[in-house]
């Protein structure tokens, strides 16, 4: 039998459509009530801190770094400038898969694959986030209009102009002045990171270095307004950098180029000082390098030319070049002599040709094999005769030699901004028995006094013994700059001044020194007889490989770069000096013959007009000397 079927229950389906129906408008104003809280949270409570974060997305704040600071000579010639140019740079963070997009910049610009490496080394170099980090420098104009026209192609990549440091001197000045080139990250994290925001370089060497917080300035900021892919839409605010300070050198361009000149093209060093003040008037070390080849950074062949070359054009001969100083310690061994009482100017000693120590069979062969005879302090000095030195080192013994030399400036830095600068070695019982735990042998103390054994000395350390000499035992020490923004630079530990119980010793030492350029039996005097001023110098040999004892020094048998190195000290006018100067010719061989001309030349170029006369300036007063001795 059919079911029946059942009316619609009309009122019942209205009830339940009711009912859903509150429950949807409860579940919507739930939800709005919920969205007007979040609203009001977001609007009203957190309105500080996304009105920041909005602004912070448009305004951005960009370090403009500071121009950096020029350099010139004494005469206003610019050594080292800064030259406008056009780099590529790349920021990591806007140019997605970077790597691959230097493979496009390396095919663009038809590039080699170690610049490709080049430029990923730099890219991983450490930095701060969405900082552009230039990768090639001094763009062609060629490659410019190739970056424009595959912009498309490369993300995060822009050309900037930039000032770039130029060194317009190259070479002259490559060891003085030395070089700026890339941060590198353990500078980085050294360095303060504001001030250095958006620099890329700062001094390696030389005066670029020792000065580099003066040179280098105060960083600047501009706040910009972007849009949504990072371009620059305007300048809100800026903060002008403040540029670093100029610096003018001591030293002279044609004094330079002079003293390169008389080197002549060997390996050596040349340093010249002004005994009254302690300027550098010139700084020669040879052979130099092109610092311009380090700014932008060096590629890896020419910097694998220059750091294995057996001439080490890299190397600072005059500030970190050890030499035994030879026989151009003497006067200031003479100087320790008198002061100490052990001699007297008029003290003789005879020189058969060798020294002997007091119940020893060994002879110390001075460099005359047949020997000069009776001879007293001046005429030991004039003839450079060993076996007096040997005597008096002797008489002294290695504590109070160690102590005057030391008192010279030997065993220790002498500069006032030479950071490079060796201090050298003054060796002594203590440094023997802590470095090769033995005695002291009073062999060993006889060698010392004629500038050869353990005696390590720098060519600046020995301008500065000729400067003392000159000068009469005041200290200044030697410095590069003559102002910074116009300010003399100042020293801070300065030494004491060697004042002697008789100042008239000075005298003594000086009349010697100028018997070796102007006496007929001086070692340098055909170097002196052609002189139109009085120079009071000394000469020195120093030996690259020991001679056996009885043998004799035979250069036809030796390398050449075992040959003896030839050193010369001086200072002129000798009345009233203005100049000292030292000369250190690798290998040279003869202090007198081969270093000499040189100083001479040196000091020519500095004291004499084109006429060949003394600069008024330069003459001296018309004062006594101490009287000259055979």
């Amino acid at each position: 039998m059919p079911q029946p079927i059942r009316l619609k229950d009309h009122e019942k389906d209205a009830r339940q459509v009711r009912n859903r129906v509150v429950v949807g408008a409860v579940a919507i104003c739930l939800l709005i009530i919920v969205l007007i809280a979040r609203l009001y949270f977001l609007q009203v409570i957190q309105y500080e801190y996304h009105s920041t974060l909005s602004e912070n997305n448009r305004v951005h704040v960009q370090p403009i770094p500071p121009t950096r600071g020029l350099i010139f000579d004494r005469n206003g010639v610019v050594v080292a400038d800064n030259r406008p140019s056009f780099s590529l740079s790349m920021t990591r963070e806007r140019a997605g898969d970077w790597e691959q997009v230097l493979d496009v910049i390396v095919e663009v610009l038809e590039l080699s694959q170690e610049d490709r490496t080049l430029f990923e080394r730099r890219m991983r170099q450490g930095r701060r986030p969405f900082e552009p980090v230039p990768i090639l420098f001094e763009l062609s104009e060629e490659q410019i209009a190739r970056i424009a026209v595959n912009q498309f192609r490369l993300p995060g990549v822009e050309v900037v102009a930039q000032l770039v440091r130029h060194y317009p001197q190259g070479e002259h000045f490559a060891h003085s002045v030395g070089y700026v080139g890339r941060i590198n990250e353990a500078e980085l994290k050294v360095l303060d990171p504001v001030n250095y925001s958006g620099t890329h370089h700062i001094g390696k060497t030389g005066i670029e270095r020792f000065y580099e917080p003066q040179l280098h300035g105060q960083v600047g900021y501009e706040e910009v307004e972007t849009n949504a892919r990072g371009r620059v839409l305007r300048v809100l605010k800026r903060t002008d950098p403040v540029p670093g300070a100029d610096i003018v050198l001591s030293m002279d361009i044609r004094l330079q180029e002079a003293a390169e000149a008389a080197l002549g093209g060997r390996r050596g060093s040349i340093v010249a000082l002004d005994p009254n003040t302690g300027e550098v008037l010139a700084m020669v070390s040879q052979p130099s390098f092109d610092p311009n080849l380090f700014v932008t950074g060096i590629g890896f062949k020419a910097y694998s030319e220059l750091r294995d070359s057996p001439d080490r054009p890299l190397f600072n001969r005059v500030l970190r070049g050890l030499y035994p100083p030879g026989s151009t310690i003497k006067p200031a061994v003479a100087i320790a002599g008198l002061d100490s009482g052990v001699v007297t100017p008029s003290t003789r000693v005879y020189d058969p040709g060798f020294y002997q120590l007091p119940n020893y069979e060994h002879k110390y062969r001075n460099w005359n094999r047949s020997g000069d005879g009776s001879v007293d302090l001046q005429a030991a000095i004039m003839r450079s005769n060993d076996t007096y030195f040997y005597d008096l080192a002797h008489k002294l013994g290695i504590d109070r030699l160690g102590n005057y030399l030391s008192r010279f400036g030997i065993g220790q830095k002498v500069s006032l901004d030479m950071f490079e600068e060796s201090p050298g070695l003054m060796p002594s019982r203590e440094w023997k028995r802590a470095r090769y735990r033995q005695a002291w042998f009073p062999g060993e103390t006889l060698i010392l006094g004629i500038g050869q054994g353990y005696m390590q000395t720098t060519p600046l350390q020995l301008a500065q013994v000729s400067a003392l000499v000159a000068n009469h035992g005041k200290w200044i020490r030697p410095h590069l700059a003559k102002t910074v923004d116009g300010v003399p630079p100042v020293d801070p530990n300065p030494m004491p001044d060697i004042v002697l119980r008789n100042p008239g010793d000075w005298a003594q030492v000086s009349a010697g020194m100028q018997q070796v350029m102007h006496n007929p039996r001086g070692t340098a005097h055909k170097v002196g007889d052609t002189s139109s001023y009085r120079i009071a110098g000394k000469s020195g040999t120093a030996q690259v490989v020991a001679i056996k004892q009885g043998e004799k020094y035979d250069r036809s048998k030796l390398d050449e770069r075992h040959r003896d190195h030839a050193l010369f000290i001086a200072f002129a006018p000798a009345e009233a000096p203005k100049i000292a100067v030292a000369v250190m010719i690798e290998n040279g061989e003869g202090g007198s013959s081969v270093a000499a001309p040189v100083a001479k030349a040196v000091m020519d170029a500095w004291l004499l007009g084109e006429n060949g006369q003394l600069k008024t300036q330069y003459a001296p007063p018309v004062t006594a000397e101490a009287p000259a001795r055979e």
